[in-house]
């Protein structure tokens, strides 16, 4: 292939498309979302898109917030939070939750959803999803650019200090991606994708030396 089999550009010139690709290239990616509880009492519950794993021991997890969202002034100051499986039963209310409105408003109520009692956090976390991570925030990280200039965008990592999985989910003590049937966020402004069993591959890991 050839230099102009690619288009090309410069993130800070502009892409020069309907619509960014960078998040559509970097997909599908799995949900944060997240709920949180503020100071005085009121739940919090909302989706990003820009979510991930990042250490095994302990495990942490983060969520990046662009902009001074709730989620992020609810986990800094509580210092807890809880990630909730997206799966697709629970798209509808997940969208709904995505939606901006004032501070002060249960998204729980809003999408018709059970707060449920976590166990090693005071966070209610979501009773239908089928995965929990109950977390403690670890690290609240603004983001900078190569300059060293500031972004509107703030990463939240936080130990998950507690799991709870659907037991019809675990196959010989073996997590079951696909039968979870997650949600997860592709690019465009409303691209999802869901996995099935039949895309799966296996490739282990070389031995070590070669």
């Amino acid at each position: 292939m050839t230099d102009s089999d690619f288009h090309f550009y410069e993130p800070r010139a502009g892409h020069g498309l309907p619509h960014s690709p960078f998040n559509a290239i970097i997909a599908p990616r799995p949900i944060g979302w997240i709920s949180t509880r503020s100071p005085g009492g009121v739940l919090n519950l909302a989706p990003y898109s820009f979510f991930n794993a990042f250490n095994y021991v302990p495990p942490i997890i983060g969520f990046a917030s662009n902009g001074a969202k709730d989620s992020l002034a609810n986990a800094e100051a509580t210092g807890e939070f809880c990630w909730n499986l997206v799966t697709g039963d629970l798209a509808e209310a997940m969208n709904t939750t995505s939606a901006e409105v004032p501070a002060g408003v249960d998204e729980f109520a809003l999408a018709g959803l059970t707060p449920a009692q976590s166990r090693t956090v005071s966070t209610p976390h979501v009773a239908g999803a089928r995965a929990v991570f109950e977390c403690r925030t670890s690290d609240i990280v603004p983001l900078r650019s190569a300059a060293g200039a500031p972004t509107v965008t703030t990463v939240v990592f936080g130990e998950v200090v507690g799991v709870h999985i659907d037991r019809a989910l675990l196959k010989d003590g073996i997590y079951q991606t696909a039968a979870a049937g997650p949600l997860l966020r592709g690019g465009g402004p409303a691209a999802y994708f869901t996995i099935g069993e039949e895309n799966r591959l296996e490739m282990r890991r070389p031995p070590s030396g070669q």
